[in-house]
């Protein structure tokens, strides 16, 4: 026998070289596969941790553009932590529509799902709030509905009806977001307008109003529930962590600037300091308080997104024009109107935003006309008051420094002039010339203007300036013949 021939035993250890690595292969594979089994319900119990946090953010109150960005930051601040849901806890007789609208138009861009949880009322701007959420919740005894836009009116008057166009374009914005949330369209308009009759609902004429049970009935609410835990039972998400969206302190700062009574005194302290300032010589407290008051003003609503470059600028341009109309021009003409029209509408438009309807413009001239009626009014209080009270006469120097103290005096000549009468020669708006004793002198009045050819008396000389008050003509000193 050959021992070249391979035996049997030999054989089978050649050929099991290639059997263990497939083996090994085979292995490896199925340690793979059952790491990823193991894995895999670890990844896909991600989504459910994600589910074990809900956030809330109440909209309580009037509806006002400072919760616009409150409601942006919320959906923000859910979505970025992977929130299963945001709560939007509403409880409010409504506001402002341009607010509401914007509200609206953020809840429906949301990529995370948003609950409405109308605990007791979600009327007028609530409303409308609510519909755009993806699932609607109400408390028992809740109520949604009452939407129809209305004109203030005349500050202490009632409330008047819009126009049709106004009331169409509102009807039409509830009608297009209950579709995008697949709710009765019928029932969203007549909440807006009398006219739309909804069978066993509303009849004509009146607003639609809903109870919960009949907000469930109608296809509008999704369940009930009475507390948060118990909504959370609905959906379900019991037992989730709950965290608040809470205002922060420049929301709130933001809040009250533009609240329609401090932005009214912000702009009349804006606009008597200003004028007061223009009416004096030098720079002192009044120009601050009207500076300061009018950037508070702009800076918050520039914040909410209402006040722009183009506001700031007719309000620049309109305090312009009345400054040149004092001081440059004679008279009161085309620059002084001018300079007014810029000025109100400057105001006027920062109280309304992109989305504002014709009711909000209409408020916004109430607003603008009665901060005119009040600083006319405290102008001539000012004007007629300060230069002769003696606290308001502390804040303005006008006692004549002797030059021991090292402060230069009045010329002579000039202190010579008190007492003095003689002609304004030109408009004091309120400085400019008059003739005093044959001498054409550069003079300033004591308050109000004073026209060319006024007889006038200086009342008192404050360093270099002469200042002179018009004379009455019943306290005219008699002519000699």
């Amino acid at each position: 026998m050959s021992t070249d021939r391979p035996s049997k035993h030999h054989r089978d250890r050649t050929s099991a070289g290639p059997i263990s690595a497939r083996a090994l292969l085979f292995s490896l594979l199925a340690i793979v596969g059952l790491m990823g089994l193991w894995l895999g319900p670890s990844s896909a119990s991600a989504p459910s941790d994600r589910k074990a946090t809900v956030h809330r953010v109440q909209i309580e109150g009037m509806i006002d553009l400072g919760l616009a960005p409150l409601v942006r930051r919320a959906i923000a601040e859910a979505t970025e932590a992977g929130s299963a849901a945001l709560i939007v806890e509403i409880n409010t007789l409504g506001g402002r529509v341009d607010a509401a609208i914007q509200i609206r138009d953020a809840l429906l861009d949301a990529s995370i799902p948003t609950i409405a949880f109308v605990h007791r009322r979600a009327i007028s701007a609530g409303a409308l709030i609510a519909l755009a959420c993806d699932r609607i919740v109400m408390a028992g005894a809740s109520t949604i509905g009452a939407a129809q836009p209305v004109l203030a009116g005349a500050p202490g008057g009632a409330t008047q009806p819009v126009s049709e166009k106004t009331v169409s374009f509102l009807r039409k914005e509830f009608r297009a977001t209950a579709e995008a949330r697949k709710r009765p369209p019928l029932i969203a308009e007549a909440m807006v307008d009398a006219d739309v009759v909804v069978e066993g609902l509303s009849e004509k004429g009146k607003l639609l109003t809903l109870t919960t049970q009949q907000a469930i009935e109608a296809g509008i609410a999704d369940s009930q529930a009475d507390t948060i835990g118990a909504l959370l039972k609905t959906l379900p998400l019991e037992g989730a962590t709950i965290r608040e969206v809470m205002v922060n302190w420049a929301e709130a700062l933001v809040r009250l600037l533009t609240h329609p009574v401090v932005s009214s005194l912000l702009m009349t302290a804006g606009l008597v300091g200003i004028i007061t300032e223009i009416r004096t010589p030098g720079f002192g407290v009044p120009g601050a308080v009207g500076i300061t008051s009018l950037s508070l003003f702009f800076w918050g609503h520039w914040l909410v997104q209402l006040a722009g470059w183009e506001e700031l600028l007719l309000v620049a341009l309109g305090i312009g024009l009345l400054i040149a109309e004092v001081f440059i021009l004679p008279g009161f003409g085309i620059a002084g109107v001018l300079g007014i029209l810029a000025l109100v509408t400057g105001l006027g438009a920062s109280l309304v935003g992109e989305s504002a309807i014709w009711p909000d413009w209409i408020d916004a001239a109430w607003q603008v006309a009665a901060v005119l009626v009040i600083t006319v009014v405290v102008m001539i209080i000012v004007l007629r008051w300060l230069p002769r009270n003696r606290f308001a006469r502390r804040l303005i120097l006008d006692d004549a420094m002797p030059a021991a103290k090292g402060y230069a005096s009045a010329p002579e000549h000039e202190h010579a002039l008190l007492g003095r009468t003689g002609v304004a020669a030109s408009p004091l708006h309120p400085a400019g010339l008059a003739h005093i004793d044959a001498q054409r002198i550069d003079v300033v009045s004591d308050g109000g203007f004073i026209e060319a050819g006024t007889p006038v008396s200086v009342v008192r000389v404050d360093g270099n300036r002469v200042v002179v008050s018009a004379i009455e003509p019943a306290s005219q000193p008699p002519r000699t013949p």
